[in-house]
């Protein structure tokens, strides 16, 4: 069980070190301010936990089972990055001081919907938490306890990322740095968008 579970939070590491639509949002919001980054990092977690439970639950294998839920899901995230990539482009463009900060909950809304909208996330939910648990524990227990320690890891991991932002957000703020990450995050943004529409199930 021991191994199982730092099996789990080894991987969960090396998940949360991969870059995708959560690092490029937590950049854009940190550019912004502290309380909206981590009010970000909070909207994505619960997103995070939804899928860990549903995945627990057995509830997203519903996605696998179902084109409509899962082009749905994909469609609407897909749009979501789209808007937030093509609005973070042009505040790079048309500013030259830092954006004011985004008021918590719309940066927490934005941090949900990311992560909530991507049907990829539920996929692979159903597909990682598995893997850990060992034949003799199965159950549902378990499993809601390997989905708290992914959703933790995956925390913790941001928190660190928000953190080490925050120290040099004076450097950030300067004009030609911000214009230039603010052009990174939104097209990032943008691109994953993309490759979020052109996704086949």
């Amino acid at each position: 069980m021991l191994d199982n579970l730092a099996a789990l939070i080894a991987a969960s590491f090396l998940i949360a070190l991969s870059p995708g639509p959560g690092t490029a949002l937590v950049l854009r919001q940190s550019i912004r301010g502290r309380r909206s980054a981590l009010a970000t990092v909070a909207g994505m977690e619960v997103a995070v936990a939804c899928w860990a439970i549903a995945a627990a639950l057995g509830l997203s294998v519903l996605l696998t089972a179902s084109e409509v839920a899962f082009h749905t899901l994909r469609i609407i995230g897909a749009l979501f990055l789209l808007y937030l990539g093509v609005k973070t482009l042009l505040s790079a463009h048309k500013n030259t001081q830092t954006p004011l900060e985004e008021p918590t909950n719309k940066a927490f809304r934005s941090g949900l919907i990311v992560n909530l909208a991507n049907p990829k996330l539920g996929v692979f939910a159903i597909s990682f938490l598995p893997q850990f648990i060992p034949a003799d524990e199965a159950g549902k227990g378990v499993l809601l306890l390997f989905a708290l320690v992914w959703v933790l890891v995956d925390t913790l991991w941001y928190l660190v990322v928000v953190s080490v932002l925050h120290h040099i957000r004076s450097w950030l703020a300067r004009s030609r740095v911000r214009r230039s990450l603010e052009t990174i995050s939104g097209g990032v943004l943008v691109a994953l968008g993309v490759k979020l529409v052109l996704t086949p199930r």
